[in-house]
């Protein structure tokens, strides 16, 4: 492989050039990032400290709020680090680790999403089979699906990438390594390469797209014989789950659903299902789910309470 390429790292362009862009990019990223962080692992937490984890729903959030920190993990502190200096360089093999950590943990949560809405499904639409066809066998069957999907769709995006020849120009129009700006510098016609990415990542998120929007549509077509209360309860539920989808699956079909070329536009959608997606999951799960607040309020305000007792004894002793 080291015959087919002559440059060992590559430059990412980022997303602006001016220095004070850079600077606000730096603070609204990093504040993003770290309130992605504390948001899942307080949900993850919180669910694995309480009964909600033996509900398939929480079940599935839980894995949701895991993927979610290490999928974006692998964009974005390194964005966060390029905006503070000024040359942006990625090595030859951190590139091709960040296309198969992007595709890998991006194609589980995908999949995720997609074990939840059957949740959903069978929760709505066969509410006395709930709890025998989602027991926690087939809970965790689901799981180990979504992450040998992922992998299953990261493998090839990977090996495509590193059959790529490089021999020139190394400079990367975007803020992280992707098998499409990665096209655009290779050294070799790219078209059938381009078409077999289309066929993998393209379709993977327009068949899954595809897959929940029916199941919501049967959804609220089954709705409509619940009793009022069932319904606001019912579309709680899935408008969280929904909104969850717009923001992932929107800006993803517009990404990788079309002919094998780079846009101006691109950074800013890849921002969406890299950062903001994964940064809102929490605040969408929390403040429309009741249950999920309860719970975090009693896993922490019970840690805390059962810390002060010791405080306290210590400042007697004192």
């Amino acid at each position: 492989m080291e015959s087919q390429r002559n440059i060992s790292e590559f430059i990412l362009l980022g997303l602006s050039y001016d220095p004070n862009m850079q600077l606000f990019c730096f603070v609204l990223f990093l504040f993003c990032y770290v309130s992605l962080l504390v948001g899942n692992l307080l949900i993850l937490v919180s669910i694995l400290c309480s009964s909600l984890f033996h509900q398939p729903m929480y079940y599935f959030l839980s894995h949701l709020s895991s993927v979610d920190i290490c999928y974006t993990s692998s964009v974005t502190p390194k964005l966060i680090g390029d905006l503070l200096v000024e040359t942006k360089s990625i090595s030859y093999g951190n590139c091709m680790l960040q296309v198969f950590t992007l595709h890998f943990f991006g194609g589980i949560e995908v999949f995720i999403l997609t074990a939840m809405a059957f949740d959903r499904y069978v929760a709505i639409c066969k509410p006395l089979h709930y709890m025998i066809i989602m027991n926690r066998t087939r809970c965790n069957l689901l799981v180990l699906a979504a992450w040998a999907g992922g992998a299953v769709h990261s493998f090839p995006q990977l090996f495509m990438a590193i059959l790529l020849p490089f021999c020139g120009p190394n400079e990367i129009d975007h803020y992280f390594c992707d098998i499409f700006p990665l096209l655009k510098v290779a050294c070799t016609d790219t078209y059938i390469t381009g078409v077999l990415v289309v066929a993998n990542s393209g379709m993977v998120v327009l068949v899954t797209f595809f897959v929940l929007f029916v199941s919501y549509v049967i959804i609220l077509f089954t709705l409509r014989n619940h009793s009022a209360e069932g319904r606001r309860k019912a579309l709680s539920t899935c408008g969280s789950h929904m909104t969850v989808v717009v923001l992932f699956f929107g800006p993803s079909i517009f990404a990788y659903l079309r002919p094998p070329t780079t846009l101006p536009e691109d950074k800013v959608f890849a921002l969406f299902y890299t950062i903001i997606a994964p940064m809102f999951n929490p605040l969408i799960y929390t403040l429309r789910n009741t249950e999920m607040k309860n719970a975090m309020r009693k896993v922490w305000c019970q840690a805390y309470f059962q810390r002060k007792p010791t405080i306290n004894l210590k400042k007697t002793i004192s």
